[in-house]
């Protein structure tokens, strides 16, 4: 053995020696018990970040079970994570002076696969090169086809039970990104902005958005605020930047009588909640801002302009013409932004296909409380059941091409209106109404090809690719799905797509291990779709780890330039040490900040154990043979000296605990142990009392001694315990598939 351990000479040996070796795959142990983990899916479309590497949970469970006996197996995979891989992929084009506009739907389709494609490779090498012992020979993509027809199937049934539906509402849209947002996905920001007092007839009201004020369709009050009966019910005239107007003044308990003046406008097609005073009062929506994020024609001459240039202008010629009572310029409140591009979100009136959930998250909340399902740690089970209680309908509609497209198709009659984009041969662009468009002498299969986007009547028939009938004219729906549509299926689409017999073998699987903040966007609705799909829940456990913040505490993020690449600190301190740095001292579920210190102790401990190994190599007696490997159970007989008996019931205890800190997800208590024995109990004790007088017996106790401390740390850092137990040659099979130490 070398003097110094080095993991640049070990690690890709080591890996390359595993899986030639068929040891991550299940059939290794094929009559053990089932075991299975299935790895949530990295985005496909570009390289790990620090929270990947806490994947190392998940890889000491499955070497661990692996040890036990159980057919493990850990089935890799990756998502197409439609609206992220379409951003980064658009931000290239713009570097070119190219747009998503400037090609068709296929183009742009097979443009964006061929640069997931070269990144998926990418995401493969990194996980390996963190150990983790992923049966690659199963590996999934959300794309790849069998999955996408079971998801598709998984539409058809709950359109076919009413669980899926369209409607015309209210969506959060960003108007760069050119999509729409679930209420999840939507992150809000707390900003200081100007209140404008508008004069609205004999009324003043506050706004902070007067660029809607094109699209009012009433002003409300509170029914119980003594200052406004008299004008409920009544029409006021008002004037305007674009002249004289009239409009209903409304009661309704939603208005606040100490926000403002105690009446506000209500712009249905631009406002969450007056879209619903407005369902309730038979108001009309007048969208008066478009998907491009500028004014459209109700506007005036304000028409073409981006909401906050248009805020500018109007609110300038409103306070030119008496229209502005007063402005508080320091007015905080809440607002909503898109999550990739920091843009305000839009709510926008769309037609968008929806998941009905009541009954769905219901039997969710069901199989937690019976215990089917077993949240760990325990305290985010209440954040889970507050989430699914007021989850609402899902918008799973998305105005992606990157994406698994919504298999509907739109029937074409003469009572139907659509409205579509499309690019015809010669790469010019086309919108409006397809009436008019096929007046103007457009061939219909020329649109359909070049289709980019239809906006369809919710009148319009409905009906499945193989319900088509011959004659008649169909347009394609062109949003995708929710990514979280598809990998909300995960678990069983993976299982049901893989190698015959794993479906039926391994699901429900036996631990779902992810990080808390994706609790509500994932893990949610994995319990939903597995309880409707198979009639039990995707798995039995959910694992919750916390988030690796940077040394100081902060979020890692690109924009604040503290984002730190795991493989670099793989590549300084060696996998080993980064795997142990990230359990060690940090308890289950809980947040940490990287530690340098940690890691450089890491880095120590490595090579602690690799001097120990050097140790047992040079105090081997002269002729000794082949190392008789003996059990716990007989070792403490074959012992003579007392000091090697209590060492053997010492290591018993040992073996128990650790056992039993895995066994209960406690691997920061798993690390710290196994870092205490080795050291301080094993090394700076027991091998200081045994070096002077060491011979075969005792020998024979101290390797045996050893190699169960190999044995117990393996999961935690699998490179050097392999390296040392080949090099020792401390049994004929490799380390990763030797049994688990009995106690």
């Amino acid at each position: 053995m070398d003097k110094v351990y080095d993991h640049t000479k070990i690690e890709e040996k080591i890996y390359e020696q595993w899986e030639k070796g068929g040891y991550f795959q299940p059939e290794i142990h094929p009559n053990g018990k089932p075991y299975c983990i299935v790895l949530p899916p990295p985005n496909a479309n570009g390289a790990l970040h620090f929270g990947h590497a806490m994947f190392t949970v998940e890889d000491i469970l499955i070497r661990y079970h692996r040890m036990l006996g159980d057919s493990a197996l850990w089935l890799p995979g990756t998502d197409h994570a439609g609206i992220e891989t379409q951003f980064v992929f658009e931000k290239e084009l713009a570097k070119s002076g190219k747009s998503r506009f400037d090609f068709s739907r296929e183009e742009l389709y097979q443009m964006i696969k061929d640069y997931v494609d070269k990144n998926r490779g990418g995401i493969q090498d990194q996980l390996k090169k963190l150990g983790f012992s992923l049966d690659w020979s199963r590996e999934k993509f959300t794309l790849d086809p069998a999955i996408v027809e079971l998801v598709v199937a998984t539409f058809k049934k709950m359109y076919a039970e009413k669980l899926v539906y369209r409607d015309y509402r209210l969506v959060n849209y960003c108007t760069r990104d050119g999509t729409s947002f679930s209420d999840l996905e939507v992150t809000y920001e707390e900003r200081q902005d100007p209140l404008y007092y508008i004069k609205y007839g004999p009324l003043v009201l506050a706004t902070t958005r007067p660029e809607t004020k094109f699209g009012d369709t009433a002003v409300a009050v509170n029914p119980n605020d003594d200052r406004y009966k008299k004008y409920i019910g009544q029409t006021i005239d008002i004037e305007t930047v674009l002249g004289s107007a009239k409009i209903r003044v409304i009661a309704d308990d939603f208005v606040d009588p100490a926000f403002g003046t105690g009446v506000v406008k209500v712009t249905p097609a631009h406002d969450f909640t007056d879209y619903e005073v407005g369902k309730r009062h038979d108001l009309p929506l007048k969208q008066v801002i478009g998907f491009d994020g500028k004014l459209n024609h109700y506007a005036g001459k304000f028409e073409g302009m981006y909401v906050k240039k248009a805020r500018e202008a109007i609110v300038l010629e409103m306070q030119e013409k008496g229209l502005i009572d007063h402005i508080d310029t320091a007015y905080m409140h809440r607002i909503g932004i898109c999550y990739k591009c920091k843009t305000v979100l839009e709510p926008l009136p769309l037609e968008q296909w929806y998941v009905n959930v009541q009954n769905l998250k219901k039997q969710a909340i069901t199989v937690i409380k019976e215990g089917k399902l077993e949240v760990v740690p325990k305290n985010f089970e209440n954040p889970l059941f507050q989430w699914l209680e007021n989850l609402r309908d899902w918008n799973i509609s998305r105005q992606n091409v990157w994406g698994i497209r919504i298999p509907v198709w739109y029937e074409v009659d003469d009572n139907n209106v659509f409205t579509v984009a499309f690019i015809d041969k010669k790469s010019n662009h086309h919108q409006g109404k397809l009436s008019d468009l096929l007046q103007e002498g457009f061939d219909f299969e020329e649109i359909t090809k070049g289709l980019q986007r239809v906006i369809s009547p919710i009148t319009a028939k409905v009906v499945f690719e193989e319900q088509k009938e011959k004659g008649k004219q169909y347009l394609p729906e062109t949003d995708t799905f929710d990514t979280w549509f598809s990998s909300g299926q995960w678990p069983t689409v993976t299982l049901k797509t893989s190698k015959p017999g794993d479906f039926e073998k391994f699901y429900p699987t036996a631990v779902l291990e992810t990080a808390y903040d994706i609790l509500k966007a994932w893990v949610s609705r994995m319990v939903m779709f597995g309880i409707y799909l198979t009639h039990e829940p995707p798995f039995k456990v959910a694992l919750f780890h916390g988030i690796v913040n940077d040394p100081l505490g902060k979020k890692m993020s690109k924009s604040k330039g503290n984002v730190v690449n795991p493989l670099e600190l793989v590549g300084q301190y060696g996998a080993d040490a980064v795997r142990f740095a990230l359990v060690y001292g940090n308890a289950t579920g809980a947040d940490q900040s990287l530690s340098y210190t940690k890691l450089d102790a890491a880095r120590k401990f490595t090579n602690k154990i690799w001097n120990m190994a050097r140790f047992l190599e040079m105090k081997k007696p002269e002729g000794m043979g082949k190392l008789k490997k003996i059990n716990l159970h007989e070792l403490g007989s074959f012992a003579i000296s007392q000091p090697d008996k209590d060492m053997v019931e010492a290591t018993k205890v040992f073996v128990r605990e650790i056992t039993k800190y895995l066994d209960s997800y406690q691997f920061n208590l798993a690390a710290e142990r196994v870092y205490e024995f080795a050291w301080h109990t094993f090394a700076d004790k027991y091998i200081e009392e045994v070096k002077n007088r060491v011979d075969e017996k005792s020998y024979t106790v101290l390797a045996n001694i050893y190699s169960v401390i190999l044995h117990l740390l393996h999961p935690i850092m699998p490179f050097v315990t392999e390296e040392i137990y080949q090099a020792m040659k401390l049994s004929s099979e490799p380390l990763i598939v030797s049994s688990w130490p009995e106690a």
